[in-house]
């Protein structure tokens, strides 16, 4: 009958277990010294060897010979152990027997001393399953276990133990297995299996274990039938998109080419590829460049391994650490949404179209890009893209009924004066100044506000955002946020404010721009002394 590749090379001694040598070391210090505790607690995710390293101590416990704290697997207790035999070595699944008769049961039991063996050893998987009831019980028979008594007590969720029962425990920490010591351990079983596994096959299983040996040796179980074992078979084999075209669907994110997206994304449904696996591969991806961009020294360690160091670094230029954040919460987000939505291909298709245009977005990291776009003057026309430009919105007008405070009086424009026909008046002559030297600022923001628009305008006019003073033939414009500077460092908005400025001096004036320490140091402005600021308005 055929064995699992996960039981069939489960290690028997602590020296074939990987990349657990705290836990081993000590172990096997305990076994030849003789100084075994009462109970122990292994703690750590699925696959890392903690109910293998609990078989192991039980067996080196009761081992007839045992060699350097190893058990020798030859002697009768080590074979019976194996074997399920001796009935003194028993294993539990709290999962199943979570229900306070089920330890009451073990506690009555565990008083007799062992028949075959020196130790009667329990070993309990799961162990935050018990009730609390289950707990209370076991924790009196911890509190004064009998002397030929071990309990082994394993756990992948420790805070759900009670503080009382890991008091009363050794307790040991089972980390996850780097990528390296998977493959190595694939590496060694496909040798002894007789199975042509391609290093770099290896390497994508070892990433796709998550720390995991079982996981990693059941991938590899899963890709076995005729001819070698390469990244095709195994990308076959598990379903896996790839790293190519995962590559390809980021290129048409950055591009902004939704249409390519979906094409695909549907290309990639239709082969039999899971949309769960596509977003979590492009997330991967996602996270492999922002972390290249923000810890380009020090993460490349962290990198999933999937993609190469080029790919990484051509894409983190087209893509800022703000767009990174989005599309990764984004695909997170989706991901998550994927088992509740009834049209899974639909959420997904929905997803993309975001990546690809975050204006769509209601997310403030999507309108936050949207925004550095537009500054940046990377945006494409609305006939571009085939849509209508949005217009922007407008203040409605003050309807006619409302009531105007007694402080504000609107006065109509001024008619000008009559001038006899026979007596023209002399034209203003280009130089001539048309306004105070001190309202230069304010005279120069009538001309150019309405050319440039909103939103430009706005941050051009609320001294929240810039302040003007003119001194010496230099205008002095004042940034005090970040959307602010950007308006005036662009070439047409400050060339249009310095011939502005120049042609109502009278002379050339000089526009000298800086950046202040934002908006906080501003002192609050009246709404009533902004509306002064028009012409029409007289404030009585």
């Amino acid at each position: 009958m055929y064995q699992a590749l996960y039981r069939k090379y489960r290690p028997g001694t602590f020296d074939d277990v990987v990349g657990q040598e705290h836990v081993t070391k000590t172990l096997r210090r305990q076994i030849e010294t003789g100084r075994l505790s009462h109970a122990y607690l292994f703690v750590g995710t699925r696959g890392t060897g903690k109910t293998t390293c609990a078989r192991i101590l039980a067996k080196a416990a009761n081992c007839e010979h045992p060699v350097n704290g190893n058990p020798c697997n030859e002697c009768a207790s080590c074979r019976g152990i194996d074997s399920g035999a001796i009935l003194d070595v028993e294993e539990l699944d709290a999962a199943s027997n979570s229900s306070v008769d089920n330890i009451r049961a073990l506690r009555d039991e565990a008083v007799y001393s062992p028949a075959a063996v020196r130790k009667r050893v329990y070993i309990v998987d799961e162990v935050h399953m018990l009730s609390a009831a289950a707990f209370n019980a076991l924790l009196k028979i911890l509190e004064e276990p009998p002397e030929h008594i071990i309990f082994i007590l394993a756990t992948t969720e420790i805070g759900k133990v009670l503080p009382t029962i890991l008091s009363r425990c050794q307790r040991f920490t089972f980390r996850r297995l780097t990528p390296p010591e998977i493959s190595g351990r694939l590496l060694q079983v496909a040798k002894a299996e007789g199975l042509d596994l391609a290093p770099e096959a290896a390497d994508m299983l070892a990433r796709m274990a998550d720390g995991g040996m079982r996981d990693g040796l059941s991938l590899l179980d899963q890709c076995v039938w005729d001819g070698p074992i390469d990244l095709d078979r195994v990308t076959s084999a598990i379903g896996l998109v790839g790293a190519g075209d995962t590559e390809d669907l980021l290129r048409c994110v950055i591009a902004g080419d939704a249409s390519a997206a979906l094409e695909r994304l549907g290309a990639l449904y239709a082969a039999g590829k899971s949309l769960e696996s596509v977003l979590s591969e492009l997330c991967t991806l996602l996270r492999d460049i922002l972390v290249w961009k923000v810890a380009p020294g020090g993460g490349i360690g962290l990198l999933s391994g999937a993609h190469g160091e080029a790919e990484l670094a051509d894409s983190a230029k087209h893509l800022s650490n703000e767009r990174l954040l989005f599309a990764v919460d984004e695909v997170q987000r989706t991901l998550t949404e994927l088992s509740r939505v009834a049209d899974k291909r639909t959420a997904a298709e929905v997803c993309l179209i975001r990546l690809c245009r975050p204006e769509l977005s209601p997310e403030p990291e999507a309108l936050l890009e949207r925004i550095q776009a537009l500054e940046s003057g990377a945006v494409r026309s609305g006939q571009e893209r085939g849509v209508e430009p949005i217009p922007p919105v407008r203040p409605a007008p003050m309807p006619k009924t409302q009531p105007v405070p007694a402080s504000v009086r609107i006065a109509p424009d001024p008619a000008p004066d009559p001038v006899p026909p026979t007596d023209p008046a002399p034209a203003v002559p280009e130089s001539e100044p048309k306004t105070p030297v001190g309202d230069l600022w304010q005279a120069v923001l009538q001309e150019v506000a309405p050319k440039l628009g909103m939103p430009d305008s706005m941050f051009l006019t609320d001294t929240g955002h810039t302040r003007g003073s003119y001194s010496g033939g230099v205008l002095t414009l004042e940034a005090k946020t970040a959307l602010a500077s950007g308006v005036l460092k662009r070439t047409d908005t400050a060339e249009a404010i310095r011939t502005a400025a120049s042609r109502i001096a009278g002379s050339p004036v000089v526009v000298r721009v800086t950046e202040g320490g934002g908006t906080a140091a501003v002192p609050a402005e009246d709404k009533l002394d902004r509306l002064s600021r028009f012409g029409n308005v007289t404030m009585t």
